[in-house]
């Protein structure tokens, strides 16, 4: 018998498992929606393993933002890359590493920013994903590269199409 298709799409010889906690109650969001879009990003960067994906509050991205990156006040999303350190354990997943976004934070962002909150989770989640994989924006060069990966995912994924014409990735002055 033939393993059941997966609702994200991705099947058992490629299996992207996202967890998902939802620890914020500011913003009300469709979890299993953004896990599908993290575990299509992870196939699409051909990554196999398990990523958790966690919505938090203000209070607690600030502790992170301040703990993990010594940066005051707080933050849309941080990733936290788990590179597996040598081979895998056969039978054991990979972990990939964790993603963690503040839906406040991106309700207040979203307007001067992707346009919307649906379009703003997305490209958070999006963003996230890709630092677990090893992009990064630190120069221009690599933000160029990150930020036209990230638009091939969202049309991909998210859109189905091209981008709205709001959309931005930078932020607005």
């Amino acid at each position: 018998m033939a393993d059941p298709v997966s609702p994200t799409g991705v099947g058992p010889s490629n299996q992207v498992e996202v967890i998902v906690d939802d620890q914020q109650t500011d913003v009300e969001i469709d979890a299993d929606r953004w896990a599908a879009l993290a575990a299509a990003v992870m196939h699409a960067e051909d990554e196999r393993g398990e990523l958790t994906l966690t919505f938090v509050d203000r209070d607690e991205i600030a502790e992170l933002n301040r703990e993990h990156m010594g940066v005051d006040g707080p933050t849309d999303v941080l990733s936290f890359p788990l590179d597996a350190l040598g081979e895998p354990i056969v039978g054991e997943p990979v972990l990939l590493g964790d993603v963690v976004v503040c839906p406040a934070v991106a309700e207040a962002a979203a307007p001067d920013h992707a346009g919307t909150l649906d379009d703003e989770l997305a490209l958070l989640v999006v963003h996230g994903c890709l630092h677990v994989v090893g992009y990064d924006h630190s120069e221009p060069d690599e933000t160029a590269v990150m930020r036209a990966r990230e638009v091939e995912l969202l049309v991909a994924h998210h859109w189905g199409g091209p981008a709205p014409t709001a959309f931005r990735q930078e932020h607005g002055s």
